[in-house]
């Protein structure tokens, strides 16, 4: 049975790669490429090319994505590289199938706009499944470990590069939106893979533990996992409630902490993802 659940685990992934390239196939040939318009990455290097020597897009993501894949496999590992070859292979093949379709608008804004929204779902896809379609990802990966910058901070640096160079190759007014389609993506593609719900870890540390427990459990159905825990300078024991709720439930939250204990100290923290668990609601008395 783990086996046959590990085959499907590993069948939904594709499937849902091979949904993402579709998504971000679509964006590109619909609204960007029509109205010279790029993304950033190897997929913007990939489009000037293909401008400047009119062979395919297809092919342009394919070749200049290679030494980047040889790359992630070396360093980063098999999964991940089988994972995001598979994408850009799907992403070329898609490219070639929505190119003699026109595209849907001529307005410059609207397709920076609505391009970056369908590319933005389509990465987020294929990212939150363990897949890339940008092989400057993988540089930065491998280029955090050796410099102090983040892999965001690397990232965005050779994206204004390309996105620089695409005001030489395409105009000034072009590069502007496609900076307005790179910013869009990235904000969608954080929606895609974090979700909508934006769930926060809480944290609590009071002399009423057991009574926020209770309340936690009885008026907003969330599991609680009580740690036990000792003042650093008093000394003294302590029950530290720890429970995931969602963005909506923070004010409600609060209130009912207060209610119980004012000096209670709460922190609150971002979750990019809740897998396992309980963190369904449970019934509210």
């Amino acid at each position: 049975m783990p086996q046959n659940r590990k085959i499907l685990s590993q069948l939904k992934r594709y499937i849902i790669l091979f949904i993402g390239s579709i998504i971000y196939a679509a964006g590109l040939e619909i609204f960007l490429v029509p109205n010279n318009v790029i993304d950033g990455g190897v997929v913007g290097i990939a489009i000037m090319a293909s401008h400047l020597t009119g062979l395919p897009l297809g092919l342009f993501l394919i070749v200049v994505n290679i030494p980047f894949i040889y790359l992630g496999y070396k360093q980063i590992g098999k999964t991940f590289t089988l994972a995001t070859l598979f994408s850009i292979i799907s992403l070329s093949y898609w490219t070639n199938v929505f190119l003699p379709i026109p595209g849907l608008t001529n307005d410059l804004f609207l397709a920076a706009v609505f391009g970056g929204i369908i590319l933005g779902v389509g990465v987020g896809l294929i990212v939150r499944y363990g897949g890339s379609l940008d092989g400057t990802e993988i540089v930065a990966i491998l280029m955090d470990k050796r410099t102090s910058f983040s892999v965001g901070e690397l990232i965005m640096v050779m994206n204004l590069f390309i996105l620089s160079f695409a005001g030489l190759v395409f105009g000034w007014d072009k590069a502007m939106y496609s900076l307005v389609t790179y910013f869009i993506a990235s904000k969608v593609i954080d929606i895609t893979i974090e979700g909508l719900d934006e769930s926060k870890a809480v944290i609590v540390v009071s002399d009423q533990a057991d009574a926020i427990s209770d309340a936690l459990m009885a008026r907003l159905g969330r599991g609680v996992t009580v740690l036990h825990g000792e003042g650093g300078f008093s000394g003294e024991k302590k029950h530290i409630l720890y429970t995931v709720i969602t963005r909506l439930e923070i004010s409600k939250f609060k209130t009912l902490v207060k209610e119980i204990d004012e000096s209670a100290f709460v922190t609150i923290n971002d979750v990019h993802d809740v897998m396992g668990g309980s963190f369904k609601k449970k019934a509210i008395h």
